[in-house]
Parts: structure tokens; sequence; C-alpha cells
């Protein structure tokens, strides 16, 4: 029988998975205007949030207990759910960046890290807990 706690991360995963695909779609815009910019930015966060809520909620099922994004981030890399412990802070940190400040010029630097890095770590992810939720 599944515990409560597994569900928990197998739900997350749907809307990970939903956030992840949007933003997949997304990235294939070819010269994004600066609206589509902001739909990248914005998908972005969507996924990352659920992206280090999922594994928080998958650590839980595990027995780990751990509260801020830094810490599941650190535990998840800790205990090999996730590589790339260093790119995923500064994933991190440019999420929070974006969501308490708009500056063009920051926000064309973060498309950039979205497209050619953190998009991996994210894809990554998700292939890793599709494999783990069947």
């Amino acid at each position: 029988m599944t515990n409560k706690k597994d569900i928990r991360w197998r739900q997350r995963f749907e809307n990970f998975e939903k956030a992840y695909k949007l933003l997949e779609r997304t990235l294939q815009i070819n010269k994004p205007s600066e609206v589509e910019k902001g739909g990248i930015i914005q998908f972005y966060e969507m996924a990352f949030e659920l992206a280090w809520k999922m594994l928080k909620d998958y650590l839980e099922a595990e027995g780990l207990h751990t509260q801020s994004p830094r810490e599941v981030l650190k535990t998840a890399v800790q205990y090999e759910f996730i590589e790339n412990g260093h790119e995923w802070i500064d994933a991190l940190e440019d999420r929070n960046l974006t969501v308490h400040t708009y500056d063009e010029k920051i926000a064309d630097q973060v498309v950039e890290k979205i497209k050619f890095s953190y998009f991996h770590l994210l894809k990554n992810l998700y292939q890793s807990f599709r494999e783990k939720k069947d």
C-alpha cells in the first residue's frame, strides 16, 4: 500500500510535469519577444518551485526532513537524487532574483541561463522522477 507521503510527491510530480512541459515548449520559440521572455521566466519560476517542493516531498517519503529550498537541494545532492549542486543553487538564486525584481538586462541573462543551464537540470530531474513514478 502506498503511504500518504509517497502519494504527495507523486501528485507534486504531476504538477511539475505540466510546468516543465510548458517551459519546454516555450523555450522552442526562436527569438522570443519581451512578452515571450516573460513567459519563459514565469514558466521557469513555476517549474523550479514545483521541482524543489517535489524533492522535499520525496525526501520526506524517504524519512528525511528538510525545510528551505537550499536545504532541500543540498540534501538531494547528498543522497544523490540530483547532481550538479552548485548549478541548482545558482538556479535557485536566479529564481529568487527574477521573482523580486525586473530589469530587462537581468531578464535576458536569466533567459539565457534557463535555456543553456537550468532547463537541463529540470529535464534530468523530470526524467529521473518520471522513472521513479512508474
